[in-house]
């Protein structure tokens, strides 16, 4: 569920191309050939194996592809920190944009936490799909970093893939903020998830902050569960998370702060206003429209 697209300043010259080929490539893509035993490409199909298939909470599901015989120019040390693969249903030919939450390991897995919506033909058809089946992948898209990170649902999934590669190496100088959103506990991500991020919190703080809100709090109230702030991600919101106060925070943040909102529609809308024609970026509004923020500060995938 993500429109894989980020921009930041200093990543233009890296990723700006590609990244903007790919606003273009859907419609051409459909027809790419399938390719065995060659590099991955956004230019082509490759074919991975359905090794685990395990629900996570209402309509989600944890998947593991694995692809066999990974070239070495592939390896897993030579991708960019955060990036993305379209999955294909090769029953109607419909392909949509998916983040693997740890990238690609040494033996060629990814792991994936899709949702099933009842629009959604691609992740239905994932869901349906059995333990061994075989699933056809273009990609990577290859994608930027970034400090503030604001999601919602599945949307959380480019920022774990960011910072589990970022924060695991230990020698990262960037500050993280992540502020995630879910209707209630029980959407609220796995403890697959969650727990290596607080953790992150809790050994890091100086580096990684992780706020978790809910629309509504109810349901399981065991002590087992993170603490959440009950509401929406809202400007007063934002400003607490980060402990910055409205009256000098957005001088303070100017040269440094991009930031980057990945989840549902109605939820991008409210915090940087809506895409643009044929999910483009539009103007920024929302939150952090208001806040003053503008276009080459905030990107919505």
């Amino acid at each position: 569920m993500l429109r894989a697209r980020v921009v930041s300043s200093t990543l233009f010259g890296i990723f700006g191309a590609g990244t903007a080929a790919y606003l273009f490539l859907p419609d051409k893509s459909r027809s790419a050939p399938t390719v065995d035993n060659a590099s991955l490409s956004p230019c082509h199909f490759t074919r991975a194996t359905l090794t685990s298939s395990e629900p996570s909470g209402p309509n989600t599901k944890l998947l593991v592809l694995k692809v066999h015989g990974l070239p070495a120019q592939n390896h897993p040390s030579l991708l960019a920190p955060i990036w993305s693969v379209f999955i294909k249903d090769d029953d109607i030919q419909v392909e949509r944009p998916y983040t693997p939450l740890r990238g690609i390991d040494e033996h060629g897995r990814m792991l994936f936490w899709i949702k099933k919506y009842p629009k959604g033909e691609v992740g239905r058809w994932l869901h349906s799909k059995r333990v061994g089946d075989q699933i056809e992948f273009r990609g990577p898209l290859m994608l930027g970093t970034e400090i503030v990170m604001i999601s919602g649902g599945t949307g959380i999934t480019p920022f774990y893939q960011l910072l589990h590669s970022s924060l695991s190496k230990g020698n990262s100088k960037t500050r993280f903020t992540l502020l995630h959103s879910s209707a209630t506990l029980s959407e609220l991500p796995p403890p697959a998830i969650l727990d290596p991020l607080r953790a992150h919190a809790a050994n890091n703080p100086e580096k990684f902050n992780l706020r978790l809100f809910v629309d509504r709090r109810e349901g399981d109230s065991s002590t087992d569960l993170p603490p959440v702030q009950v509401g929406r991600i809202s400007e007063t919101a934002i400003q607490r998370s980060l402990g910055l106060h409205r009256s000098w925070w957005r001088n303070l943040f100017t040269l440094w702060t991009l930031f980057l909102v990945c989840g549902p529609e109605p939820m991008i809308t409210a915090i940087a206003g809506p895409y643009g024609r044929n999910f483009s970026q539009g103007e920024i509004g929302g939150v952090l429209g208001e806040l003053g923020y503008t276009s080459s500060e905030v990107y919505k995938l």
